[in-house]
Formats: C-alpha cells, structure tokens, sequence
C-alpha cells in the first residue's frame, strides 16, 4: 500500500497486543489496587522494557470521511455514515464490534492484533500489529486500504489523509460518544485556543518504538523530541482551512502550537542528561486530569492534579494503577513515554509516504550508529532553540531556519542518518529490497525542498469552483 495513493487514519500502540481497543474501552489492563508509593508509577515503564531481539514498531494514521456527493463530513450514524462503516467492515472482514457499554454504539473494531477505532469527530483511526518490519506494515496498509475502499465506494463515501480537514467547521462535524470525548471537549477548549481542532479536525501518522532499558527509553525520548519540528517540517501535509488556502504549509502543526502547554509540546525538562522514568512521572504527576473511569461510570476530575488525587482522593475514589495509565494516555507531547515511546509530531500522509514515518523512526532509533549519530547531530540544540523555531516551521516547513541553517538541511541530515540505520538492518522483501524504499520518494521531495503540502498546493492551484473538487482527487483514497 505505501505506494498507492492513500489518505486514511490509522492508529496503534504495539504495547496492546490484541486487546489495543479494549484497553482504551476499559482501562482494564492492570491493576485496581490503590496506589500506595511513587514507586509503584515506574510499574507501566519498567515492565515494557524488553530485548532489542524482540524490538517491534507499530504505526498509527487517520483518514476523514466524506460523503462523495455533497462533501459533508460523514455523519455517526445513519446509512451512509461511521456507523454503517463499521458494520460492513464487520460484516465483510471478521472484524469484531466493541461497545464501550453494554446498550451503547459500536466505536472500535478488532481483528488479529490490530483495532479501528474512532476519533471525536468520527476519523477513522486503524491500529496496525506490531511487526519487526515495515514492510509487513506495508502489507497490513494495503490490506486496510482494499477494504475500505470497498465500502466507501459502496456507500459513497470518499476517504482523505492530510494533516486537517479542508473543509468542514467545527459545527459541521459530528459528535463521537465515547465517554471521556465528552470531558475532553469541554475541559481542553478552557486550556488552548485550538483544543478543539485538535481533537476534531486534525490526522496523524505515528510511530510506536520499544525501548531495552530505562536509560535506551530516555535517549530515545530525548532525540525524538529534539527532531520532532523537523519531521513536521518534512512531512507538512496540511495547507488547506475551512475550503481555501491555510496560512500554514502543516494547520495541523499550527493547531498543536495552541495546545494546553501542560500536556503538550517538547517536554524542555526532558532534555537534560540525568533525564529518567522518575523525571518523566515526576512531570505527569503535576498535570491536569481528565476523568476518573470506573466501569460504565466516568467521573470528571479536572480540577486535580494527579499527584493530589494519588495523595487526597477524589469524590471518594482513591487513585490506582488503572487510573495512572488512563492518565498517561490524556498527556499529548510530541513524543509521549507510555509502555513505548511514541512519536507524535507528523500530519497523516499519502499512501506513497505513509509507510515513510516508521521506517525514518525505525532507522533512526533502532540502530546504535544512528542513535549516536543523531545525539551528535542535535548536540547544538537547546530546547529553547528549537521552541522559538516551531511557528515558522509551522508556516514554512522545510523553508525555516533553525540555529541559522536551512530546516531542509537538517532534514537531509537526518534522512542519511535514517538510511544507514535501514541499511544495517537490512530486511528485505521478497523482491530483495530493504526498507530504505519507503523513505525515497521522501528523500526526492527534501532534497527538491518540497513537502507533501507543496504537491497539494501544485495540484489545486486554481481557487475557482473547481477547488474542492481538485482537493478531494489529490487528496483521497
């Protein structure tokens, strides 16, 4: 699939094997004890730390939905609709539906080890398997893809993959019940000017990577979020708002510059050397809650912090182990330590350059060379530095300048890092060739300065009546 034109949100956490989806429904996965020292925080880290021998890397991406006759976003429910979607997928590809209660609508389905699930706006969001190789990622898109291309042209629905929606106002999006988007929706926009689009008109690509040892966790985490802005640069893929040309070549990156800054952006106390799982926890602790989920039952809990709620309670509850992770899970940086280092700082992208966001992060973090090599590349770096950077960036993409040099060569940089890591990997497919494919047409358009917007941009030049309908060829399934 990574080299057909796809536009799709897919999702994944490879730490969530099987059971991804029930995880997020439930918060089951561990413990209901209470709480009872800091200590019992590391629980989540230390026991994913696993041999490099049985490293996987999952990716994540996401695709709004439209109705190919009017251009409306797709609605929740009715015959052409996320419902209807979801039942057909079912119905047609032994996918499993999941409720998040017993009388409530379906919102996720399994299969194997990989989920679609739902975003607040309806964005169809697919959980791939952990694989050991992007190109069984590859085939897993190209799978996705058939299937629900069958349905969207069954229904009449078209799927599109850029970083914002193009079109549609926050009163033309549906509303997703899940329990916790509620809290969010009210609680978020009271943090950040752009909550709300986060949560309803933006897509991602993401990459999940797994982790050897608290100190490979915290040297991952460190360089990640030093380069996170460069990645955005590359693959910008958003320049489009509200049906005519945003002032950003990525909106989604500029949405993510009006967040709630305390769970979100580059994490500046991450950059230091003595950084561990008890600097990360310690940072987690003193962010804001969402809810407290017991069952069907959510309870609102946006007044505390965590590290009040583990020492007072709240509404006669006491904080456990479950409430911890659900906590982990509403803290957005742009890479995120949970059970694996999630990197989050990329617009979703065309099918062509989809599969290019893992295996940049694969060649990038699971290589020794590379990883040094990256270290050396970011030494100059200071978290201030590339903060001052991040709204030209945003603007510009690859055009930016980060300490006086050409953000397109710090790209370029950080591409031949990512392709010698690939190299020395070396797994190949069954036409023998390795998993540098996925980062060439990536490599072509940075070494030309351009960045996926630019290709939209190319291809709908002409804002006539027209536009819309330029917008959804180049930018669909």
């Amino acid at each position: 699939m990574c080299g057909v034109r796809y536009y799709v949100a897919l999702a994944f956490d490879p730490m969530r094997p099987a059971c991804c989806v029930e995880a997020d429904l439930s918060e089951s996965t561990t413990s209901d004890a209470p709480l009872r020292s800091i200590e019992d925080l590391l629980l989540p880290f230390e026991q994913a730390i696993k041999p490099e021998a049985e490293f996987r890397i999952g990716t994540e991406a996401e695709k709004f939905g439209l109705l190919a006759d009017t251009l409306q976003p797709l609605p929740f429910s009715g015959p052409r609709s996320v419902q209807r979607v979801l039942a057909v997928l079912a119905q047609r590809h032994a996918w499993r539906e999941q409720r998040e209660t017993e009388q409530g609508e379906v919102i996720a389905l399994l299969r194997d080890e990989a989920s679609i699930t739902l975003e607040p706006a309806g964005q169809l969001e697919l959980s791939g398997a952990p694989f050991a190789s992007v190109h069984e990622t590859a085939s897993e898109f190209e799978t996705h893809l058939r299937e629900v291309r069958g349905v969207g042209t069954e229904l009449g629905i078209v799927w599109l993959s850029l970083g914002f929606q193009p079109f549609a106002r926050h009163e033309d999006l549906p509303h997703v019940p899940k329990l916790r988007y509620g809290v969010m929706e009210r609680y978020l926009p009271t943090r950040g000017p752009r909550a709300l689009d986060m949560m309803r008109r933006t897509c991602t690509v993401q990459a999940n990577l797994d982790y050897s040892s608290e100190q490979d966790a915290m040297r991952k985490l460190r360089v990640s979020l030093a380069i996170q802005p460069i990645v955005t640069a590359m693959f910008a893929n958003s320049p489009f708002f509200e049906g005519r040309r945003s002032a950003n070549t990525t909106e989604r990156g500029a949405v993510w510059l009006g967040m709630d800054p305390d769970r979100s952006g580059i994490l500046p106390f991450a950059w230091q050397r003595d950084l561990s799982f008890q600097s990360y926890i310690e940072w987690a602790l003193d962010a804001p809650m969402f809810l407290i989920k017991r069952g069907d039952r959510v309870i609102p809990n946006t007044e505390q912090t965590f590290r009040s709620y583990m020492r007072d309670g709240a509404q006669g509850e006491r904080a456990t182990l479950k409430d911890w992770e659900t906590h982990l899970n509403t803290l957005f940086p742009e890479t995120r330590l949970k059970k694996t280092i999630e990197v989050r700082g990329a617009d979703a992208q065309p099918s062509d350059l989809l599969c290019a966001l893992p295996a940049l992060w694969k060649g990038l973090l699971y290589d020794e060379r590379s990883l040094a090599q990256l270290e050396a590349l970011i030494a100059p770096l200071d978290a201030s530095t590339v903060e001052a950077a991040r709204p030209e960036i945003v603007r510009v993409a690859l055009r930016a300048q980060l300490l006086g040099r050409p953000v397109q060569r710090w790209a370029q940089e950080v591409l031949d890092i990512a392709l010698g890591g690939l190299e020395r990997h070396g797994l190949r497919d069954a036409r023998g060739r390795d998993e540098r494919i996925y980062l060439e047409p990536l490599v072509e358009l940075v070494a030309a300065g351009r960045t996926p917007a630019d290709r939209l941009l190319d291809a709908t030049s002409k804002n006539d009546d027209s536009f819309r309908a330029r917008v959804i060829e180049s930018a669909r399934v």
